[in-house]
């Protein structure tokens, strides 16, 4: 699979969860992924920027198209943050550390066709997730 482009967005206050949003928008209906699939990924991405900023003290996003036998959109949030310490329970849904309904990482995986997390506590959050056209 080749990545066509790659462009880093920052992640680090509320409004940028905005940026977030609009860019991952723009990407999916260029890469011509249906209204359902850009619909999918923009709701994974805006809580994924979402935690970055609250659990992660903010972070980035790298946006990647692919192209190969398959069109798709590779999102990438990482952070510097405390790290998750048990990631197969904040997977699970009814988890949270905060005041949410305890969907958002395992939402955000429903809603994708790939989901790979790498968190060490220490060491921050990798998340990267990825939508097939």
């Amino acid at each position: 699979m080749a990545v066509v482009s790659t462009e880093n967005v920052p992640v680090k206050t509320e409004p940028d969860v905005v940026t977030v949003r609009r860019r991952v928008r723009e990407v999916s209906s260029q890469l011509g992924l249906s209204l359902v699939d850009q619909t999918k990924i923009i709701t994974a991405a805006s809580e994924l920027a979402r935690n970055t900023i609250i659990y992660g003290g903010g972070g980035s996003m790298q946006v990647q198209t692919l192209n190969g036998p398959r069109v798709g959109l590779r999102l990438t949030f990482e952070d510097n943050g405390p790290g998750i310490p048990d990631v197969d329970l904040a997977l699970r849904d009814g988890f949270t550390t905060g005041s949410g309904l305890g969907l958002g990482l395992g939402g955000s995986k429903r809603l994708v066709n790939e989901f790979e997390i790498f968190s060490k506590p220490g060491a921050g959050t990798r998340i990267t997730i990825t939508r097939w056209k």
